[in-house]
């Protein structure tokens, strides 16, 4: 931005202090509110004249806390492990889109209160909004500017800083410069936008219907068997799901609802995105979300670096492995407790020696869900269900790496199976404070010469998909309901960890 001549702003809202947390999450929407449609206006009259006479500058609301003395919480089995600082000091955080945040929000401030007994202070933050996370996304506009106007954006508005946006809070690695608050959430509202932009983008639907439960899976397969019970529950009334969103944000109320007020139907791509994503919505968002992140773990860091942002109360990885035990049957399940990573893609932000823990809650639930959905008995259920280490590879083409090789550091690692995904999945869940899990099929052992067939495969998908699914999304009503334990991040939470769940 050119710095010749002072930037036009809305009005600047200095601290206030606030002890109601309905009331403080009113003052940052006020905040929001204005600096949007500033930004908002004012490129609309940039685009209508060419150009304006001085630059335009927004910001975004922050909240800050004041301690002056350690929390100590009882010790009772039912604190919780977030939703307050651990030592005296001030902390504070940017906010971003208070409307689609707005019960997060809330129940954030509400924990900080009551674990404090002290005021918040929300105000301008002297972070500045870039006018790209500010204009409506159904606006397209960028075809009416000439190469000039787009030029002179430059200089009239903010553009996006990725120095205000990296994980360095997430990764444990931020050290705040003297004098500076310490941080209260993992992600700045710049890095937030950042992530809700690439979900539209990437998923091709709006942060808004995503889910408090997401499955990841790396098949298509799964998808369409989404999609058909996506539908079907429409038309069920035992479920309680509310809608069904498809990619360009087409939406399916359930039949016995009546179309809400300011309802917009979107309308299906002419192609799907990279990673499109379909949302069984529930109420207050304890839905599920399914996402095809395809093959590769650069896709699934690459989705879930995005999802992490909405919050998700867990996220648990369905696909298809390779078996590499000669007793394993193709169609059998692995339920990870275990990873291998040499996936790298996340070498530098999580270092390869950090262990990934399984999570209880989370591995009960899913073979509790394979137990029920299969009907075995216990030891039906042993015969085609198997826990183990899980390796997951960047390179799609391992076997021909010299067949020793590989074999050994899979006998070493006492690996069962081995994927593309799963461990940077869990990796992401264990960086960002996401619950995670895996659940996977074996559909094929190309150690002991099964390799999938044309013909073979497509039978094989028909036959295990639509179960499998099943057992994730029943999975899910489990953690939901908490039929297998209050579901926390207590294990993947470090030394000086945020406030912010």
């Amino acid at each position: 931005m050119n710095a010749a001549s002072p930037a036009l702003t809305p009005p600047f809202v200095a601290p206030q202090s606030f002890t109601d947390a309905d009331a403080a999450l009113q003052q940052v929407q006020l905040i929001y509110r204005q600096a949007q449609e500033h930004l908002r206006t004012q490129f609309r009259q940039f685009v209508q004249d060419g150009s304006l006479p001085q630059p335009i500058r927004a910001f975004y609301p922050q909240v800050r806390i004041r301690t002056r003395q350690p929390t100590r919480l009882p010790r009772d089995g039912q604190g919780q492990a977030w939703g307050f600082v651990a030592h005296a000091g001030v902390f504070e955080t940017t906010l971003t889109d208070p409307q689609l945040f707005a019960s997060y929000y809330r129940t954030q401030f509400r924990h900080l209160l009551d674990n404090h007994q002290v005021a918040l202070e929300i105000s301008t933050s002297s972070q500045p909004m870039p006018l790209h996370f500010a204009l409506d996304p159904s606006e397209q506009v960028e075809g009416s500017l000439d190469a000039a106007q787009r030029a002179r954006m430059h200089t009239t508005f903010d553009w996006p800083d990725l120095a205000s946006m990296d994980d360095a809070i997430a990764n444990g690695t931020h050290e705040p410069r003297h004098g500076e608050a310490l941080p209260l959430a993992l992600f700045t509202a710049p890095r937030v936008d950042y992530s809700l932009q690439r979900l539209r983008h990437y998923s091709g639907t709006e942060p808004r219907h995503f889910q408090n439960f997401v499955l990841f899976t790396n098949y298509q397969f799964y998808i369409d068997e989404f999609i058909r019970l996506g539908h079907a529950a429409m038309q069920d009334d035992t479920g309680g799901y509310t809608a069904f969103v498809e990619p360009g944000n087409v939406i399916t109320q359930h039949a016995s609802l009546p179309t809400p007020d300011g309802f917009v139907q979107g309308s299906h791509p002419q192609r799907l995105p990279q990673m499109p994503a379909y949302h069984l919505v529930g109420p207050d968002h304890d839905g599920i979300t399914m996402v095809n992140i395809g093959v590769g773990p650069s896709n699934a860091k690459t989705m879930s670096d995005h999802v992490a942002v909405l919050r998700p109360h867990a996220w648990l990885m369905l696909g298809h492995c390779a078996g590499l035990r000669n007793s394993q049957q193709l169609g059998d399940y692995v339920l990870a407790h275990g990873y291998v990573r040499e996936d790298h893609v996340l070498d530098h932000d999580l270092p390869p020696w950090v262990p990934l823990p399984a999570l209880a809650e989370i591995q009960q639930a899913l073979q509790q869900a394979v137990a029920e959905v299969t009907a075995l008995p216990e030891d039906g259920l042993k015969a085609i269900l198997r826990t183990g280490t899980v390796a997951t590879t960047d390179n799609r083409n391992w076997e021909l790496e010299g067949h020793q090789a590989p074999v050994q550091r899979f006998s070493q690692s006492r690996a069962i199976a081995i994927d593309m995904e799963s461990a940077t999945v869990a990796a992401n869940g264990f960086r960002f404070r996401v619950p995670y899990g895996t659940l996977l099929c074996v559909s094929d052992k190309p150690l002991h010469g099964e390799i999938k067939l044309p013909g073979m495969a497509n039978h094989f998908y028909r036959q295990r998909v639509d179960q499998h699914l099943r057992i994730g999304m029943r999975a899910v009503e489990l953690l939901r309901s908490g039929a297998t334990g209050q579901l926390h991040s207590r294990k993947l939470r470090s030394f000086q960890e945020v406030a912010f769940q």
